[in-house]
């Protein structure tokens, strides 16, 4: 009897992370938002972030994760794009170092400026466990739009990212680990 409760949950699971690689988050549509956040770490984020911003697809930007010493001016030449951009429109967060306080730094930054939409844009691959987060951080009177930048993520990398995505909704589901 356990054995085949064993197999049945390792069947789900290797069902569930063959859908998590199929069929990987892509680029949100040209709907607009109040904001748009985008966390460190990945290439391709914020060159989709501040493409965005350039085209009006929101008010303000948030990068969170921004390592202590990067200037707005460094992010302005580094991405080949106007400072007078970064000045009125993008913040940099400085307090993230993960996913969760992502989303937390992210909550503190809504809270402040009163928007009820903001873009979450992240690595495909990423983009689930990301917004599961910023989901939970936010609460529901905030709508979280995904927008997946493509990515080619080792197998490793993904099967890590699936567990972790599993783990972090049961504890949520449980109500452990708020």
């Amino acid at each position: 009897m356990i054995r085949r409760i064993i197999g049945l949950i390792a069947i789900a699971w290797l069902l569930g992370f063959a859908w998590f690689m199929a069929f990987l988050p892509g680029p949100l549509d040209n709907r607009r938002t109040d904001a748009i956040v985008v966390p460190t770490g990945g290439a391709g984020r914020i060159d989709r972030g501040i493409a965005l911003m350039q085209a009006g697809a929101a008010k303000r930007m948030l990068v969170t994760g921004v390592a202590p010493g990067v200037r707005p001016v460094d992010l302005a030449i580094e991405y080949r794009t106007s400072p007078k951009l970064f000045a009125c429109c993008i913040d940099l967060g400085r307090e993230a170092v993960d996913t969760r306080s992502n989303a937390e730094e992210t909550r503190d930054w809504v809270r402040r400026h009163g928007y009820k939409s903001v873009r979450l844009v992240t690595a495909d691959w990423h983009l689930r466990r990301a917004r599961l987060e910023l989901t939970y951080a936010l609460g529901p009177d905030v709508r979280v739009e995904g927008d997946g930048v493509a990515g080619a993520p080792r197998f490793l990398l993904l099967l890590a990212e699936y567990d972790k995505y599993l783990v972090r909704r049961v504890a949520l589901w449980l109500g452990i680990g708020g």
